[in-house]
């Protein structure tokens, strides 16, 4: 091909003209099926619709304008029938190729117009015929792409193949980059202790992911409650819109664990409200130790029975008396909110065994005897009177 930098002609000038120039012109007369072209040439120059742009169009007034300065390139010249035939796809179609070249390899993010909606994705108009494969269109799966005509995407070029003449571009690739720098921007601005709300995205046996905007969070199964969970499913459900704490946040591995007990009132202060010096409790025994046992008065919240505290009796260990899973009431003896101690005992609410045994003594001692005491005493005195 001849060097095109050359071939330019000018208007209002009679150059020349070979196949294969690039002209500058303008819009002279518009037919349904061709344009005439004033490329200062003898005569004007004919543009077929075909040869107007690299998509199919119905009319050229979709396109042209009467008085448009365009360039086109020599396709056919018949001086002894003053025919010139010329294109304008063919230099869009260069320049474009030339473009979409220099912006695959920057990454360059631009946009372009839904022409067309295909078997297999959208066609947009780039200079060329661009192709969206479906996949390429949005981050989530598409069922209809009816209502796409006409629409502007944003772009990238995934593959060129001059060849071939095939242009795929992504948007799906631009969306995912700006979640990416959405989700880095997201994880710079937290902080430790922060409070967020999110939607819970997923569940799974160890935990459930929250959506805080663009980035999961993870709250791990042991800071869904201050209760035993056995299931996260127990406490929350996909779609719910919870309040969590940051408890963690990796920077580098974009990996922020979360808490949704720690926005919650833990039961050490509802202990605070409702655990009193003196007040009598019940509870479930949750762990026997050598030193006493360790029983659950409100969910959440353990007091403690020393040995000494569970029995009148003397024992040697608490499962002498007790076991685990049991029901017991207890007295409050002590509350320590802030070390999280709570001393109970259980044998003050008991009678002590010596009050029973002195009681019993005297109610059995008369009759044991089988005599008053007047009787004793009237013996006594017949006596000494003898």
């Amino acid at each position: 091909m001849v060097d095109q930098t050359n071939q330019v002609a000018e208007t209002n000038e009679h150059p020349n003209v070979q196949v294969g120039d690039v002209l500058s012109g303008k819009v002279a007369k518009i037919e349904d099926k061709q344009a005439l072209i004033d490329v200062g040439y003898k005569f004007d120059a004919i543009l077929p619709i075909s040869e107007v742009s690299n998509l199919h169009i119905d009319k050229i007034s979709d396109v042209l304008n009467l008085g448009d300065e365009i360039k086109v390139k020599v396709k056919k010249l018949n001086e002894e029938k003053d025919e010139l035939v010329v294109s304008k796809r063919a230099v869009d179609a260069e320049k474009a190729w030339d473009e979409l070249a220099a912006k695959q390899q920057s990454g360059e993010v631009f946009e372009a117009t839904v022409a067309e909606v295909v078997k297999g994705g959208l066609v947009v108009d780039v200079g060329l015929r661009g192709f969206v494969p479906a996949s390429q269109v949005e981050l989530n799966f598409v069922d209809d792409f009816s209502d796409y005509t006409g629409r502007t995407l944003r772009l990238k070029v995934v593959e060129l193949d001059k060849e071939n003449n095939r242009v795929i571009l992504s948007q799906r690739a631009v969306l995912e980059q700006d979640l990416q720098k959405q989700k880095e921007q997201l994880i710079d601005s937290l902080s430790v202790g922060q409070v967020l709300e999110g939607k819970v995205a997923r569940i799974t046996d160890f935990g459930a992911f929250v959506d805080l905007g663009g980035v999961d969070g993870l709250i791990h199964v042991s800071e869904l409650s201050w209760d035993h969970v056995d299931h996260p499913s127990k406490v929350v459900s996909e779609g719910d819109v919870v309040k969590v704490q940051v408890l963690r946040v990796d920077r580098d591995n974009h990996r922020i664990s979360l808490s949704l007990k720690a926005t919650q009132p833990s039961p050490w202060e509802k202990a605070a409200a409702e655990i009193k010096p003196g007040s009598v409790v019940k509870g479930t025994v949750k762990r026997l130790a050598s030193f006493g046992a360790f029983v659950e008065i409100l969910p959440g919240v353990e007091g403690l029975v020393h040995v000494s505290q569970i029995s009148h009796k003397r024992i040697g260990t608490p499962g002498e008396v007790l076991k685990v899973g049991q029901e017991v009431e207890a007295k409050v003896l002590d509350v320590n909110i802030e070390e999280k101690r709570i001393s109970l005992s259980i044998k003050e609410l008991l009678e002590s065994p010596e009050i029973e045994e002195t009681v019993n003594v005297k109610l059995e001692e008369p009759k044991s005897l089988g005599v008053s005491i007047g009787d004793l005493i009237g013996e006594d005195l017949r006596k000494k009177l003898k």
